[in-house]
């Protein structure tokens, strides 16, 4: 069974925000001539790495909600120039919207157990998926979805 983390998405209003900051930041390496792919780096080096890599996702927290996902590719752990240890999570760059649900402030990452991660937003769950994030967070707070 694949293990998940979970992060908060700080900056970031809405699932559409995070997709174009995404866009953005392809095309600026596409530009740049460097690897488009795309990479969130964390200070801590996850240890259950195989569980992870065995289908895992990176689920994002926006705005006080478990909103979205996307399934990590890899982890690189590397050494930054003022020599502190990071670990850059490798993610494909299609997000995943899941079906919402409150989550408290955190720092850092956590793991999240499959079991544990909210459904996907697809097939029956169409008709919630397209709800404006703004119409669909408060019928979440409400406890209506």
């Amino acid at each position: 069974m694949a293990l998940n983390l979970i992060k908060l998405c700080v900056g970031v209003e809405t699932i559409q925000d995070l997709e174009d900051w995404i866009a953005r930041r392809l095309a600026e390496k596409e530009r740049l001539g460097q690897p488009v792919e795309q990479l969130h780096v964390t200070r801590m080096a996850p240890k259950r790495v195989d569980e992870l890599l065995d289908g895992g996702s990176l689920y994002w927290v926006i705005k006080g909600q478990v909103s979205c996902r996307q399934k990590l590719t890899d982890l690189r752990v590397f050494t930054d120039d003022q020599g502190i240890g990071r670990c850059a999570l490798v993610l494909e760059p299609t997000l995943i919207r899941v079906r919402p649900r409150p989550m408290r402030p955190f720092q850092g990452w956590r793991y999240l157990a499959a079991k544990d991660a909210p459904d996907d937003l697809a097939g029956g769950a169409a008709a919630i998926d397209a709800m404006p994030e703004p119409m669909r967070r408060e019928l979440a707070a409400l406890g209506l979805l």
